[in-house]
């Protein structure tokens, strides 16, 4: 229900350095300049909806995005609703379920030390994972290493 082009568009979230998500969306075209939008989510079906209490704001101080912390990423899917306020006006609002474990940006990985010696013409580049929340399996990963002669 409401008016076309009303409702957010582009709505992404990431998740970075373990536990904080950032979700962002732009503005329904058809919105007018004093449409406020508000994101809610929950990250299983058994847990009720939480609002947003770190809003990103855009120039004309509506709500754009929004920061999380303390993010538990699960095996089900967390779904997201970005309802409006606007007396008025018939705005539609915007629902998404999203995986958490595919929206999480890596750190790299942790305690890298690299030995090279000239007997052997080599070199030994161990690391450790990096920290996750989700991962329990060291083998889910996969590395790539790029070595320059300088």
């Amino acid at each position: 229900a409401g008016m076309n082009g009303t409702a957010i568009e582009n709505f992404v979230c990431v998740i970075f350095n373990v536990s904080f998500m950032n979700c962002t969306w732009h503005v329904g075209r058809s919105a007018s300049g004093n449409t406020q939008y508000f994101l809610y989510w929950k990250n299983s079906k058994e847990d009720d909806f939480t609002g947003c209490q770190n809003y990103i704001r855009d120039n004309h101080g509506r709500h754009t995005g929004c920061r999380f912390q303390n993010v538990k990423i699960g095996a089900k899917g967390a779904q997201f609703l970005v309802n409006v306020s606007r007396s008025g006006q018939n705005i539609q609002s915007y629902e998404k379920m999203i995986m958490l474990y595919e929206i999480v940006k890596l750190t790299p990985p942790l305690n890298i030390t690299v030995n090279c010696t000239e007997a052997s013409h080599g070199c030994e580049i161990r690391w450790q994972p990096p920290r996750t929340t989700h991962v329990k399996k060291p083998s889910c990963f996969k590395y790539e290493i790029v070595i320059e002669n300088k």
